[in-house]
């Protein structure tokens, strides 16, 4: 008996809000388009780079709400990681003619991006996830034979937000 397989993996970024809507028997589908580049140099060494655009469908099932999750939290120039698998469709228009199309059907997305927390909103109750802060210098700010103090670092004295709980 042989085997097959039909996964696909891509990390790309959106290109436009997704589009959520429900079928008939009440079922919630999310459709967007992934853009995934590549670059290479040309041999006469010109910087080349080719964008793919994908078309991903995200479906509501009985194990997870990934349509509602992706109405929700993703937007247009989120980074995403989108597993799945490749499927080709085919109808006809209302003028008769036959019409082509390649979809992802994603079966995992985990998003890439940093949270949007600008004006200090609450999504359901919780507050917005803070985006992470550029990481300091490897030498400790004062220590002995240092040069750097917090002067070096003026956003970490005009950051009134810390994550301390007191």
């Amino acid at each position: 008996m042989s085997r097959s397989l039909n996964k696909v993996t891509l990390i790309g970024n959106l290109g436009s809000d997704p589009e959520v809507r429900s079928t008939t028997g009440g079922n919630r589908v999310a459709t967007f388009s992934l853009a995934t580049s590549r670059t290479w140099n040309s041999n006469a060494g010109e910087r080349q780079e080719k964008t793919e655009w994908h078309r991903c469908v995200v479906w509501n099932s009985k194990s997870s709400q990934l349509a509602d999750v992706v109405e929700k939290y993703v937007h247009k120039g989120d980074k995403l990681y989108v597993e799945g698998r490749i499927e080709y469709r085919q109808w006809q228009d209302k003028d008769g003619q036959t019409r082509y199309s390649t979809e992802i059907n994603v079966r995992e997305l985990i998003m890439l991006s940093s949270p949007r927390g600008g004006g200090g909103g609450e999504v359901d109750g919780e507050a917005p996830a803070r985006a992470s802060r550029p990481a300091p210098s490897k030498a400790k700010a004062g220590a002995a034979g240092s040069d750097e103090s917090f002067e070096d670092f003026p956003e970490a004295l005009q950051d009134q937000d810390d994550d301390l709980p007191f």
